[in-house]
């Protein structure tokens, strides 16, 4: 019995997308169904879909509404219990998906696994091993650019959360916690996701015996552009206004100043200085159409958690990027 959809969304890239699709079903041996969601691509009409003997169920949408909207169609579209995203510009390793279904099963308390995404042109380099949040208000990719052997790498562990752009989700979660936020468009979404999980009491993993390739920015081009320094310090914002209490806010206020200064720094000397400060601007204008996730006493121990977990991982960036760099 078939329990698994794979939604990947896409926008332009057709030959990436020919690439993954090839991939899933030369490499993956259990059962499962695919729906690609297009968000109104320009570069090819796609009826090369049609030419694989398999049921692909391919939704056009009549513009570019974003990532977030995309996957949420997939998913309210899919029938089965567990949901897998996957990004237009990757190709997958045998077992890739068998070993996150085997993981997830295991516990109901999980709600997403990821595995070792690898640079698709340096695959002896570690693109993403999920993601990791701290109080700095800084989302960043775990052993981006380690060696695939890399000892720390290699081990299972909870992480805050998995990449959107390759993961297996439990869908019954998305119903109780809500879908990705389609205020954020593309960026920080699935740490958004991954946040309100942890706040409801749910894990999400990391295993390294999952592995596939990845281009990175296959779809919007670049390590760093005005759209994405834009979008994503916009959502930086909307991460912790939408998660985080009042009291937590102001707790953090000394570390999210000082994260924010820094990136301001960072990018002002790439010479995005300026989209950087517009997305913050924009964030704030525009806060009063966010729904902040609601506060339960119930979950007050999954908070101090979090924030023993963002505070940690304060120290746990400061020793991975820059000591041991």
């Amino acid at each position: 019995m078939n329990e698994i959809t794979i939604i990947i969304p896409n926008y332009n890239q057709y030959k990436y997308l020919q690439y993954c699709i090839d991939s899933l079903y030369r490499n993956i041996s259990i059962s499962f169904s695919l729906i690609v969601v297009d968000n109104a691509s320009t570069d090819s009409d796609y009826k090369f879909i049609n030419e694989y003997n398999e049921d692909i169920i391919f939704k056009r949408l009549d513009k570019n509404y974003g990532f977030s909207y995309a996957v949420n169609i997939g998913i309210k579209m899919a029938k089965t219990p567990y949901i897998v995203l996957l990004n237009n510009d990757t190709t997958v390793e045998k077992n890739w998906l068998e070993n996150m279904y085997l993981k997830i099963i295991e516990d109901e308390k999980v709600f997403s696994v990821c595995g070792m995404m690898i640079r698709m042109f340096e695959k002896d380099k570690i693109d993403d091993a999920g993601d990791e949040y701290n109080a700095f208000g800084w989302a960043y990719k775990r052993y981006d650019g380690k060696n695939i052997q890399y000892e720390k790498a290699n081990v299972h562990k909870e992480i805050f959360s998995s990449c959107a752009g390759a993961a297996i989700y439990r869908k019954s979660i998305f119903e109780k916690i809500g879908y990705f936020d389609e205020n954020f468009f593309a960026y920080m979404e699935d740490v958004d996701l991954s946040y309100r999980a942890k706040i409801y009491g749910y894990k999400n993993v990391y295993i390294p015996n999952s592995k596939l390739y990845h281009v990175g920015s296959g779809t919007t081009g670049g390590k760093y552009n005005e759209f994405k320094i834009s979008l994503s310090s916009r959502n930086n914002i909307y991460v912790i206004y939408k998660n985080m209490p009042f009291l937590q806010i102001l707790l953090n206020l000394p570390f999210l100043f000082f994260g924010f200064f820094i990136k301001y720094i960072f990018f002002l000397k790439k010479g995005y200085g300026k989209q950087y400060i517009s997305g913050i601007i924009d964030a704030f204008s525009n806060l009063k159409t966010i729904r902040k996730t609601k506060f339960e006493f119930r979950n007050i121990f999954n908070y101090v958690k979090i924030e023993c977990i963002i505070i940690k991982n304060i120290f746990s960036y400061i020793f991975d990027k820059i000591i041991w760099k």
